[in-house]
């Protein structure tokens, strides 16, 4: 007898079954977590490819940009859409060509110019790769609360249970107690991971834009030793 009542007991507390036998209001929590959590896991597999994708090439761009001798050329073969690194180069060029055209060329204010069009590019680059993490800033710091209202929510019922029944004991109560519990599992379940790998992410973007100044930097004092050069 004793082992029937602990098999029911385990079969009713499972998740689906806590899930079936909550409130409507617990169930909403319970539904807007695990889509929550989804979400989340999705723009972690996303960010993760894209921003191993973009530290390999850049890699690769920056390592053979180095190495050309013509950078007109080089650029022209190898200017990619997404390539950050490639977009600082372009904007620097665009520049260049734009201020040394003229007759008189103002040395001190293209090197400025120049700086100010790469460094825009730079910021526009990290706006990008940075995109969707506050997403997973705001999935971590508002599911916990979420599953604590869904656990408050439970425990009510839990009292209306006991009110109701007259009965205080485990069996009256625990339903209540268990849809609780699983709500704030479930707000956990999609916050850690949320905030993790925010956590990550953003040191990772921080990484690659004090890689992508450095670069420009580099590319910078190339073309300020080129415009001394100019006449």
């Amino acid at each position: 007898m004793d082992a029937v009542l602990l098999n029911t007991d385990a079969t009713t507390l499972s998740p689906i079954a806590l899930f079936l036998q909550a409130d409507i209001i617990v169930k909403l929590v319970m539904i807007g977590l695990l889509i929550a959590s989804i979400w989340t896991w999705a723009i972690i597999i996303a960010q993760w490819t894209k921003l191993r994708r973009v530290t390999r090439e850049s890699d690769r761009y920056e390592r053979d940009f180095w190495k050309a001798e013509d950078v007109d050329a080089f650029q022209e073969a190898n200017r990619g859409p997404d390539v950050p690194s490639a977009k600082v180069v372009h904007a620097g060029l665009i520049e260049w060509r734009r201020s040394t055209k003229a007759k008189i060329v103002d040395r001190d204010g293209t090197r400025a110019r120049l700086a100010t069009a790469m460094g825009a590019t730079i910021a526009a680059e990290i706006d990008r790769l940075s995109d969707r993490l506050n997403i997973l800033a705001t999935v971590g710091s508002v599911a916990p609360f979420v599953g604590l209202f869904g656990t408050v929510w439970g425990i009510m019922r839990s009292f209306t249970a006991i009110a109701a029944e007259q009965n205080s004991s485990l069996a009256v109560v625990a339903p209540g107690i268990a849809e609780a519990l699983f709500a704030t599992a479930l707000g956990l379940f999609a916050a850690i991971p949320a905030v993790v790998a925010y956590n990550r992410f953003s040191h990772s973007v921080n990484r690659m834009e004090a890689r992508f100044n450095r670069f420009a930097d580099g590319f910078h004092a190339t073309l300020s030793r080129e415009l001394e050069l100019e006449r």
